[in-house]
């Protein structure tokens, strides 16, 4: 049997190939589990071409939510009808809670059935271009950084000439798909969509840290475990340490932020300006957005564009090493973009990310090495790499000292690679 469960607001679809009864739990994007014949299971994912019939049931969890015995019905005719035929059933959903329910949890009468599970997350940045060929990559990202990978949202946004009029169609248009739309994923995933919003704002108006959250809220901190956890279940939601961290579940320095784009932009420029949209007056919102979309949202968006890139590259063979962790590191005083870790051969990549209008130059290396010397790990014996990326290139003077400095390598976003 195979169970397929689609995305908050059908935005995504997800696949897993798993072992029957296996605990991993799902995101909020789209899951598919997938059941095969008994005598299958042993060899894994079994290819379809031995299949004589496939079922697929899209939306399932709305059969269980108006026929709650339906799971147990279609249990019972698993077990005595379609087990031993050769058969492949897929059960598609697009709510997550209501699909882990029904299919996933140990209460569930289809529990440890599925043999296989598919789930695909966001399109990745580096696929981003097949949808928008003829835009530069600085265009790209501007696009990206308010899109994420979410197919749908693609979808819209490939209709404007730029991310501007995308933004004024789609977002600040009060009938428009995604005017509302994280008030409209939140009712489909959790019952207290007023308390997971303020967690939401209140990390978008700066506060990271558990403490500083609970403080906005007026709550202990202890109260709101519960709501962080389902966020970060769903995607929107994720808690950062800095990579040198020993211990990253314990570590006192963890940092919330939102995790998907479309939510972190509609909390910083839609939701707080809502009053003015609601009123006719979205060209002060769209006043707003000129003013600050970059500056404020995208440039941090690029970080994590950058981060994922330096995947590629490490896969490449571009160090003489590959690192094994990667992410942001900081510290009371100062922060860097980019930190990545060989703990084996102890090489440390340390990185900037600029999304600025003006090439890159000397000076942000000349800090980024300065910074550096604030980093403890592994000080007496480890190997500094360093890695800069600039949307607008570098100047002359920044790449005649690349060129003759092997440990440092220049990433131009500038350039339509």
């Amino acid at each position: 049997m195979a169970l397929c469960r689609a995305g908050l607001g059908s935005r995504l679809g997800q696949c897993w190939a798993l072992p029957t009864g296996s605990g991993t739990r799902g995101s909020r994007r789209d899951q598919v589990l997938l059941s095969l014949p008994q005598n299958r299971r042993k060899h894994g994912f079994s290819p379809v071409s031995f299949l004589h019939v496939l079922h697929g049931y899209d939306e399932f969890q709305y059969i269980g939510k108006s026929n709650p015995a339906f799971p147990s019905i279609f249990q019972r005719i698993w077990e005595e009808i379609l087990k031993d035929k050769q058969v492949m059933v897929i059960l598609c959903g697009s709510l997550i809670s209501m699909m882990e329910s029904q299919t996933l949890s140990y209460n569930s009468p289809l529990y440890g059935r599925r043999t296989a599970q598919i789930r695909l997350t966001q399109i990745p940045f580096r696929y981003y271009g097949e949808f928008f060929p003829h835009k530069s990559r600085r265009e790209l990202i501007e696009m990206y950084s308010v899109t994420g990978g979410v197919p749908k949202y693609i979808e819209l946004f490939a209709e404007s000439k730029d991310i501007y009029k995308a933004i004024e169609r789609n977002v600040l248009n009060r009938s428009g798909y995604l005017y509302d739309e994280p008030n409209f994923l939140l009712q489909q995933e959790v019952s207290e969509v007023g308390s997971y919003f303020s967690v939401i704002k209140a990390i978008a108006a700066g506060n990271s840290k558990l403490s500083a959250i609970a403080s906005m809220l007026e709550v202990k901190a202890t109260s709101l475990t519960k709501y962080l956890k389902t966020l970060m279940d769903l995607d929107i939601l994720e808690r950062e340490v800095p990579i040198t961290e020993n211990n990253p579940e314990k570590s006192k320095k963890g940092l919330y932020k939102i995790k998907d784009n479309y939510i972190r932009f509609w909390f910083a420029f839609i939701y707080p300006n809502r009053s003015f949209i609601e009123s006719g007056n979205s060209w002060i919102v769209m006043d707003k957005i000129h003013k600050g979309l970059i500056t404020n949202h995208t440039a941090f968006v690029y970080e994590d564009v950058c981060r994922e890139r330096m995947w590629e590259l490490n896969v490449a063979e571009t160090w003489p090493f590959q690192f094994s962790k990667i992410g942001r590191w900081w510290d009371a005083h100062d922060e860097i973009d980019i930190a990545a870790m060989d703990p084996d051969g102890e090489n440390l990549i340390l990185g900037e990310c600029k999304f600025w209008k003006e090439p890159v130059g000397v000076s942000v290396l000349q800090t980024l090495e300065n910074k550096s010397a604030r980093v403890e790990w592994k000080k007496a014996t480890r190997h500094v790499w360093y890695v800069l990326f600039s949307a607008s290139g570098f100047t002359e003077e920044l790449k005649q000292s690349a060129a003759s400095r092997p440990d440092l390598l220049l990433c131009d976003d500038s350039e339509n690679n």
